[in-house]
Formats: structure tokens, C-alpha cells, sequence
């Protein structure tokens, strides 16, 4: 008997709906144009916003780090894992972000899953939003507390929700957010959503895994964007994106960090991160505080594209921030343009679909870079326009 046979099935099923992932392989470090399955192509699929994936000065952090901490921490945080570099780069994440403390993570999606359950529990309800990444999805399902989903960005149905909350006797209320939606590239209304939390006594916690580096002054995120410096509880934040590296964190009141250095159970039960990531994070922290050069040009070269794009005729959805979704709808038409555009005009742009997103909203998510010089966006915005023409999305 054949005990994995379903599966067998089951992935014939995706492959024929168009919903398997191809998984392609690098070979060399993340930059404008990288190494791909063998071939050189224009990179349009990295989270690596400023281009500080293989910034010479990071590499160099590392490396001295290695040769002054090792390759590995051997333990926990709690038991032997904390190293003094680890707490130079909270001190320096608090800073950054303007608050009184911070605490690092192995990745943003661990920051989550770790944070989540550890701040509310029985007799405490979470409302979170409809769209709200897989990571705050998965954190508010280890939480033993209550939850509620409000409709995407709508601030009448959380303040519906919350009423609803506090109505049934919710202890504490904790509302949750992304700070830029990854797939649409909106920003939340966090001015609006601290407002109406605040009516209700309720906590907020925003991810702002696409807003560091992005958002806010020289990148600060969306609480500065904002200007809510001191209303927001909980800032979870990922190193693996803007800042070029690996790792998460949550900044906030120094009562909530003591906590999860307490009760975070990823803190408290998987070994801290390698000193060569940290010291590169503490390198990349650095650079953000020093200028917004590389912020400034991500924006000038964002813009470019996704008027280009637009000038085509293609459908960029609602996007705010550096993020391109190229709305195509059908799995299959986004599953063949990302093809073409891989196999005939050396431009690697992964198509995205369910379950990332709703079945009939695929599209190629391109995500554009300071490391992105003018030629890099003409050949994009080319090789888009000649595929779109060859397969009758664009005239």
C-alpha cells in the first residue's frame, strides 16, 4: 500500500490547475540582475528593497564577527545563546524605531508566532485584518484568545468588531495589522486603526515587514510615517527584507519586551540567531540611521516602473509602495507570462496564486530595488510590453 499516494494526487491536481510552485534556483548573491537556473536575468522577485543583500559592508560585519563570536550561538537566549552582539543590535533596533526596547527573533514569521500568544490569552480577544499575513494568521491561531476578523482596511467593521469585543466582556483586546499588505502593496490607515483601538482601550500591533526601509523617515516604518511615535504597542519588524538580512524583531514599551523575553516561546526554545547574521543586521541598521540615499532611490525608481507599466496597459491594482502587482486574475495566463518573460527576455518575475491569494487573483508581484539602475527598469518595462503583446494581455 502506497501511503503517500494521495499526495501524488494531489500535486498532479495542482500542476494541472496551475497552482504548483516552481521552485528556481540561484547560484551568487542577491542583486539587480543574479544568477538563475543558469542563466543571467533581470531580478524582479527579491524582498531585498535596498540592494544591501551583498552590501560590501555588511559582508565585512560578518565576517569579523565570525572570527569574534564563531559561526554558532550553542544555545537558547535564555541559557547560553545571548551574546553581547545580540543586545547591541536591540539596543540599536529601539533606537531606529524610537522606542524603549526591542527583541530580536530568529525571522519575522517567528517574531509572530512567538509574539502573538504570548501577549493576550484566555478571556482576551484579537481582531485582525482579513488580509493580514500568514504569519499573524498562524500567530493568532496558538493564541488561546478569542478572535475576530475585520474586512480588509475598513475601519467601520473593526470599530463594529471591537464593540462587539468589548460587549461580550473581552478582557483585553489586541488589534492587529500589517503595515503594508505584501501582496498589494497598500498601506494600512494605522492612523485611523490607533484612533479607533484607543476608543475601545485596545491594543495595537502592527507588522511592518514591508514598511522598514520603505516608509517613514530614512525608512523608519509606518509609525513614523505616521507620526504615532508612542500609540503603537507592538512593532514586529523582519531584517530579511530592506535591511538585507535575516531575522525579526518587536519594538515597543519596555514592559511588553521583558515579557516575550519571559513568555516568547521561540525565545525561550530555539536557538538564537548566528553572530555573522546580527553583525550584519547592526551594519544595516547603521547604514538607514546614516541616510536616506538608498530609501530616495527606491522611490524614484519605483515610481518609473509602475508608471511604465501603466503606460502600457497593464493593471497595477492599488498599490502605494515599491510593490508591482501586475493583475492578471487567471493562474495559468500568470503562470505562462512569468514563463516567457524568464525563458525569452531574461527578466525573472515569479508568478504569485492561490493559496497566496485568492483563487482568480494572480498575478507577478514585481518588487523593485534601489539596486535597480535606469537600463535595469527600460529592460524590464521592454520585456514586459514585447510578452504582454505576444500574448494578447497589453495591444
Amino acid at each position: 500500500m502506497d501511503k503517500v499516494e494521495y499526495l501524488r494526487e494531489q500535486l498532479t491536481g495542482l500542476e494541472k490547475a496551475g497552482l504548483r510552485n516552481q521552485i528556481r534556483h540561484i547560484d551568487g548573491p542577491q542583486g539587480a540582475w543574479i544568477n538563475v537556473d543558469g542563466r543571467r536575468v533581470l531580478n524582479f522577485c527579491s524582498n531585498n528593497y535596498l540592494g544591501l543583500a551583498d552590501d560590501e559592508r555588511l559582508i565585512a560585519a560578518a565576517k569579523a564577527a565570525l572570527d569574534r563570536y564563531g559561526i554558532g550561538p550553542g544555545a537558547v537566549r535564555t541559557i547560553a545563546g545571548t551574546m553581547t552582539i545580540h543586545d547591541e543590535l536591540e539596543r540599536r533596533l529601539a533606537a531606529f524605531k524610537g522606542v524603549e526596547a526591542a527583541i530580536s527573533f530568529q525571522a519575522g514569521f517567528v517574531a509572530n508566532a512567538g509574539a502573538i500568544p504570548a501577549l493576550v490569552d484566555a478571556g482576551d480577544v484579537i481582531v485582525t485584518d482579513e488580509l493580514n499575513h500568514a504569519s499573524i494568521i498562524d500567530g493568532v491561531r496558538l493564541a488561546r484568545a478569542a478572535r475576530k476578523i475585520y474586512k480588509h482596511a475598513d475601519m467601520s467593521d473593526l470599530d463594529a468588531q471591537l464593540a462587539t469585543a468589548r460587549a461580550e466582556g473581552a478582557r483585553r483586546i489586541l488589534v492587529i495589522t500589517d503595515g503594508v499588505f505584501s501582496m498589494d502593496g497598500d498601506v494600512a490607515p494605522l492612523d485611523a486603526i490607533v484612533d479607533t483601538a484607543d476608543r475601545y482601550a485596545a491594543m495595537v500591533m502592527v507588522d511592518d515587514a514591508h514598511g522598514e526601509g520603505v516608509l517613514g523617515r530614512g525608512g523608519r516604518g509606518i509609525v513614523d510615517h505616521f507620526g504615532l511615535s508612542g500609540r503603537v504597542e507592538v512593532e514586529v519588524g523582519t531584517m530579511s527584507k530592506a535591511f538585507g538580512v535575516v531575522g525579526g524583531y518587536v519594538a515597543g514599551p519596555q514592559p511588553v519586551v521583558d515579557w516575550l523575553r519571559q513568555r516568547a516561546r521561540p525565545f525561550l526554545f530555539s536557538s538564537a540567531a548566528t553572530p555573522p547574521d546580527v553583525a550584519a543586521c547592526i551594519a544595516s541598521v547603521d547604514i538607514l540611521s546614516e541616510s536616506t540615499e538608498l530609501v530616495d532611490r527606491l522611490w524614484m525608481n519605483a515610481r518609473r516602473f509602475r508608471e511604465g507599466m501603466q503606460s502600457l496597459g497593464f493593471d497595477t491594482g492599488f498599490t502605494q509602495t515599491p510593490i508591482t502587482p501586475v493583475m492578471l486574475g487567471d493562474e495559468k495566463v500568470a503562470r505562462e507570462l512569468s514563463q516567457r518573460l524568464f525563458d525569452i527576455h531574461q527578466v525573472f518575475a515569479q508568478a504569485i496564486a492561490y493559496p497566496t491569494v485568492p483563487m482568480g487573483k494572480a498575478r507577478i508581484r514585481v518588487m523593485i530595488s534601489a539596486a535597480h539602475e535606469r537600463g535595469d527598469l527600460d529592460h524590464g518595462l521592454e520585456a514586459f510590453a514585447a510578452a504582454g503583446r505576444e500574448m494578447g494581455i497589453v495591444e
